[in-house]
């Protein structure tokens, strides 16, 4: 019988393949399902997430492993068979132990035939280390290096081509980014000012954020101020774009606030607290009801907020000028967070920025308009892709006359390195940063 790990890690993977569900919501109801904790829960999440993030180049393998095209495998069986391969290639698992449990899961789940083939492709597997499949699979890096990189670090290849294009002039560090992204995210938790301190909450404190600790072990929703709604999971990247729009210099009063695009929460709970500790209060607005529901639950409880709106951002119901600070946490393909969603990188396509990038510019253009003369904007992405960084806050100024560029990463004077594709504009990477490469940029509305 194969253990509850990893049968809690296949269904988090079917899950993922059949109903495009996100591995890091999956998990929990899994692990939980099959009454997982502790080491048995970190095993099944590195299992799984792992899995996902490589699957780019497990397929490889395994499509050098068998006698027939992937597409013809069964999908049950290629699930376990990419199970089995992470353990055999990046995990400390005795070979041994690995095909015999994915074989078991197989037999359990598709029957005797499927074990034995799963058994003859695994031992397969065993025939190379991680290093000797991708030699192997890989293109030669003479002659091919994006395609050696896309297949070694298991990244599409235009996910590959629009990294090395952010990164500009230090695209040599185009190698670092991706094993970072390849790389488990840690937990880091977000004190909600006014509600919480950073001292209630257990862990390192985080270097950049006054308000972050990096959790070493064990549940974030264990932890008292988490489970009261008084502190947070959330990335320092995150933290520190709230903190930005929040430290931002304007002109004139500073009372409404508002988050044009908050679900599923985590930003708008902070900037909630952070105004609620001037005496200012903040409007959370999501398009999405299910989302809205979330932003509704992350708020509960905050003194700084004025209400939660559902509506359309590049079409919403108050009237314009109507607020002093805005944040734009824009749509967008994610590309910056693929440490903590592992599955983006495989359904994410080149051709998706057709439909975000003009939602991007409409978004940021409304946001604009809903702030008043001498107000803020924060124009933020979880992307460093340019078509949805620079050239969108370029094509928004260009068309306008009543905004302009700040400078962002001023705001951010302890954090190194941090400089983004536009003057005054700050990127993030995990990377140089351990944080997810979360882009931003402030744009000041103009007095009439």
């Amino acid at each position: 019988m194969a253990d509850a790990a990893r049968t809690a890690a296949l269904e988090v993977l079917r899950a993922v393949r059949s109903a495009d569900a996100y591995t890091n919501l999956a998990l929990p109801a899994a692990l939980k399902r099959h009454g997982l904790s502790g080491r048995d829960a970190a095993f099944a999440t590195e299992l799984a997430s792992g899995t996902v993030r490589r699957q780019g180049l497990y397929d490889a393998v395994l499509a050098d492993c068998v006698d027939r095209p992937l597409a013809k495998v069964q999908a049950r069986v290629l699930d376990a068979l990419r199970l089995g391969t992470h353990q055999l290639l990046a995990m400390r698992v005795p070979s041994h132990a690995a095909i015999s449990t994915t074989v078991s899961l197989v037999r359990s789940d598709v029957g005797p035939g499927a074990a034995g083939f799963a058994n003859a492709v695994l031992r397969r597997v065993c025939e190379h280390d991680l290093d000797g499949w991708v030699d192997r699979v890989a293109p030669d890096a003479g002659d091919d290096l994006v395609g050696h990189l896309s297949v070694a670090h298991a990244h599409p290849r235009w996910v590959v081509e629009e990294l090395s294009r952010a990164l500009g002039s230090r695209q040599d560090e185009i190698g670092a980014l991706l094993v970072a992204d390849n790389e488990a995210p840690g937990v880091t938790l977000v004190a909600r000012p006014g509600r919480s301190t950073r001292d209630e909450l257990p862990g390192e404190p985080t270097a950049w954020s006054p308000y972050g600790v990096h959790l070493e072990s064990g549940d974030p929703g264990a932890v008292p101020a988490v489970r009261d709604g008084r502190a947070g999971v959330q990335d320092e990247g995150s933290q520190l774009v709230a903190l930005v729009l929040a430290a931002a210099p304007l002109d004139g009063p500073d009372a409404r606030w508002l988050d044009l695009c908050a679900g599923p929460g985590g930003k708008a709970a902070l900037l909630a607290a952070l105004a609620g500790s001037r005496g200012a209060g903040l409007v959370a607005n999501e398009r999405q009801p299910h989302r809205a529901e979330l932003v509704r639950r992350a708020l509960a409880g905050s003194p700084g907020v004025l209400g939660i709106v559902t509506s359309d951002g590049t079409a919403p119901p108050w009237e314009p000028s109507s607020f002093d600070r805005v944040l734009v946490d824009a749509p967008c393909t994610g590309l910056g967070a693929l440490r903590r969603r592992p599955e983006a990188r495989w359904r994410r396509q080149r051709a998706d920025l057709h439909d975000l990038v003009p939602l991007q510019r409409a978004l940021l253009s409304s946001a604009l308009d809903s702030v008043r003369p001498g107000g803020v904007v924060v124009y933020a992405t979880c992307s460093p892709v340019l078509a949805e960084t620079s050239e969108v806050v370029t094509s928004v100024l260009a068309s306008r006359t009543d905004a302009e560029l700040g400078d962002a990463a001023a705001l951010l004077p302890g954090v190194p390195d941090c400089a983004g594709p536009l003057p005054g504009t700050f990127q993030l990477w995990p990377h140089r940063h351990q944080t997810d490469a979360m882009f931003g940029a402030l744009v000041r509305r103009l007095p009439a």
